[in-house]
């Protein structure tokens, strides 16, 4: 009896092949990576609290968290973007020394021209998703195309969105689907996996729909689409920055529920949020499901003219 539930016990930790299963890799992965953004949490809090408490202790009572880290963009960066740049070493070397591979078996391999066709499809997919809205009366400029409103944020969002952007793809399409594929799981398995992570991890963001968190499963799909048929992450993390980027702080939509600062206002009230997303951003529209469907295609044809799949 104690042989059998040693070989079971070895058995849910190890593969037939000895290799400790995927799954407490990919797990152990993310508590280390949800540790270091704790961390940056806590210290940015304490900063903050510091800061808005300078010479009033009695303030401390009164303080919106929101509002502070609108009045220190800097401290709202060091919370996020330290956690987020703290999440990029922490898989550099976890996939290094636990996984004991290299950068390029991670996906970064292939010129960087996959990095600026995925920029410029990011972009323009928020581009027209705008347009079309616009076109149709379902969201409203506020200020004029000529009246950009450039901030701190400009810049401070650019710097997340850029961390952000490398973060979640070289977790959730580089070392979870790599760290699945080198286990021998199925292809289907890999993409559903990565994708329904992807999306659950969303599931506490602010203002969640359900049409949100199945685009995101969705754009999951779409970024593993990318990994595989061009074999590097470069396309998926350069799509992955402007969809955010041109999403909240160019025409000032939500991101994923997080409050925008883009450089245009655009209203919402007047639009229908089925094709809106409403509060959760274009994330949370049907208009943005259309879109990542005809994406695919493109990805499609373009792996085809390049001949890399």
């Amino acid at each position: 009896m104690d042989r059998y539930l040693c070989d079971g016990g070895k058995r849910m930790f190890k593969n037939r092949f000895g290799q400790v299963r995927a799954g407490w890799m990919i797990l152990l992965a993310f508590a280390a990576v949800m540790i270091g953004q704790v961390i940056f949490q806590m210290s940015g809090s304490v900063l903050l609290v510091a800061m808005e408490t300078a010479g009033n202790p009695d303030a401390l009572e009164n303080i919106d968290v929101l509002a502070a880290l609108d009045r220190h963009p800097w401290v709202f960066l060091l919370m996020h973007g330290g956690g987020t740049a703290s999440g990029i070493l922490i898989i550099i070397i976890l996939w290094r020394f636990l996984n004991k591979q290299s950068m390029k078996a991670l996906g970064f391999i292939r010129s960087l021209n996959e990095l600026w066709f995925g920029m410029l499809l990011g972009a323009s997919s928020i581009v027209l998703l705008f347009i079309l809205l616009w076109m149709t009366g379902h969201v409203e400029l506020v200020n004029s195309f000529t009246d950009p409103e450039l901030t701190i944020f400009t810049l401070t969002y650019l710097i997340l969105f850029i961390l952000v952007g490398f973060f979640e793809e070289m977790f959730f399409r580089g070392y979870v689907m790599r760290t699945m594929a080198d286990r021998g799981n199925k292809k289907w398995v890999i993409y559903v996996i990565s994708a329904l992570f992807f999306s659950a991890v969303h599931g506490s963001n602010p203002n969640v729909s359900v049409i949100g968190l199945l685009n995101i499963m969705l754009i999951g799909l779409l970024f593993a689409y990318m990994f595989t048929v061009t074999k590097s992450l470069w396309m998926p993390i350069g799509y992955h920055i402007t969809w955010n980027y041109f999403q909240g702080n160019v025409f000032g939509f939500p991101v994923s529920g997080t409050a925008p600062h883009g450089i245009y206002k655009t209203d919402i009230s007047g639009g229908n949020d089925w094709l809106t997303g409403g509060s959760f951003g274009l994330e949370g529209g049907l208009a943005a499901t259309f879109l990542i469907l005809v994406i695919f295609s493109v990805i499609h044809w373009y792996a085809r003219r390049k001949k890399i799949r």
